[in-house]
């Protein structure tokens, strides 16, 4: 009976071994998946700042057009009145 008992606790430690094993395992793995997941956050703020930056551009050169396309509709118009 002892025999048994020391058998059933040896698996038991044996078991419970495993299982932390498993746990450190698995602990490692969500740290690396968290590392990934910051990496890939502050590549998205950047990509997101970065197209800002190329609508903002976008705006002043839209702007710059209309103020040159009124411009040349200015000289246009009076060319046309001469």
């Amino acid at each position: 009976m002892l025999d048994e008992l020391a058998s059933t606790v040896s698996e038991m430690r044996d078991s419970i071994t495993e299982v932390r094993d498993g746990v450190d395992g698995l602990r490692v793995t969500a740290q690396a998946l968290l590392q990934v997941a910051a990496q890939n956050q502050r590549r998205m703020d950047l990509f997101e700042e970065e197209i800002e930056l190329i609508k903002q551009r976008q705006a002043e050169n839209d702007e710059r057009f209309n103020v040159l396309l009124e411009e040349v509709r200015y000289l246009i118009r009076g060319n046309q009145g001469d």
